[in-house]
């Protein structure tokens, strides 16, 4: 048995959604790029490869890791790139979006060669929480005015569009890309824009979604406007395939049974923290309630609520699933705590541990 914590990424849960991104590809036009941002776990690009066409970045490490890990496109895209890291960028990117206008006109001479993007902002999102809102007032993510864009239109060939965050709900992305339309038509309709990303928080892969809607829409933009699709599919491509295995350590009572186990959200789920939100666990319906708690020394260190069919003992393992998306991405060794290891259920239903973490990762990663 394998040591705990470790994130388990099941292949064949992976590939349920591949194979939908595959059936979106095929049926709107559009091409598919995973989201290094939200999953860079390379052990499984092998799978992943076969059904996307490449990768999106937000920094020179993941367009690196991008090119020599993933393959197909590269797309490059940064918030700001940084005078000594923009040759790297060029050279392991087939496009580079940049997010400003300043930032084209900076390094216009550095990447005259290169297929360029400008990242647009309409103004509209769909996330609940403002620290994610590329929307949000005053947000630096994106140009705005359109009439500003139209006079470096010579100097691009395509736009980036991210506005859509975690993202279910077909009609209001339908009614989202019509509000694009509405306010960028004249960018999109210029005869030298070929491409457009319309980004990803598009969660296309879940149960219920009306996919053929989907691809129907996406292929009627495209043709419109004569343009190829990119979507950048973090969470859609990821969901549901992993697990976070666990095990108690100890129990107590204290106004509620709690239970504290060998992880920590702060370190190992840090977006549970961010947005305060609950962990999620399967099956969850038992007689025993439990808050289950993660070692470190951080009071709020809450992964949630759950309810067992017994009373939890020292020693039982624990299985908190859809935890692949911003987790291995942002694991950290906050407390020491050790870090999970990375193991891959194979298709054939054979495990392997791909990477485990020792003393050394945690006194090498300071100085």
């Amino acid at each position: 048995m394998i040591k705990t914590p470790y994130y388990l990424i099941d292949k064949a849960k992976l590939l349920r959604n591949m194979e939908k991104i595959a059936y979106v590809r095929e049926h709107s036009g559009a091409k598919a790029l995973l989201a290094l941002k939200c999953f860079a776990t390379w052990s499984v690009f092998d799978l992943m490869s076969q059904y996307m066409d490449g990768t999106t970045s937000s920094s020179l490490n993941e367009v690196k890791l991008g090119k020599q890990k993933f393959g197909g496109e590269t797309h490059a895209y940064s918030v700001a790139y940084a005078d000594g890291e923009i040759a790297e960028v060029l050279a392991h990117s087939d496009k580079i979006i940049f997010n400003t206008i300043g930032q084209l006109e900076r390094y216009e001479a550095d990447s005259a060669h290169h297929v360029r993007g400008l990242r647009l902002n309409p103004g509209v999102s769909s996330s609940e929480f403002i620290i994610a809102d590329p929307s949000r007032p005053f947000s630096r993510l994106g140009e705005w005015d359109a009439d500003k864009v139209l006079r470096v239109m010579d100097k691009i060939s395509g736009f980036m569009i991210h506005n859509n965050c975690e993202n279910s709900d077909f009609e209001l992305f339908d009614r989202m890309l019509g509000e694009i339309e509405d306010k960028f038509g004249s960018l999109l309709s210029q005869p030298q824009i070929t491409w457009v990303s319309l980004g990803g928080g598009i969660h296309f892969t879940g149960d219920d979604y009306p996919v053929d809607r989907f691809c129907t829409r996406l292929k009627a933009f495209s043709e419109h406007y004569g343009v190829q699709v990119y979507l950048e599919p973090g969470e859609a491509s990821i969901t549901m395939s992993t697990s976070l295995e666990v095990t108690v350590l100890d129990t107590l009572f204290n106004g509620k049974q709690l239970a504290i186990v060998d992880s920590s959200i702060e370190a190992h789920m840090l977006d549970l923290l961010i947005y305060r939100e609950t962990a999620k666990m399967a099956p969850n319906n038992g007689d025993h309630e439990y808050m289950v708690c993660g070692k470190s020394c951080l009071a709020g260190d809450i992964f949630g609520e759950f309810r067992f069919e017994r009373p939890l003992q020292v020693g039982d393992r624990l299985s908190f699933i859809d935890a692949a998306g911003y987790t291995m991405v942002k694991k950290n060794w906050f407390n020491g705590v050790q870090m999970p290891a990375i193991v891959v259920r194979e298709l054939d239903g054979s495990i392997n541990p791909v990477r485990e973490f020792t003393f050394d990762d945690f006194v090498n990663s300071l100085s």
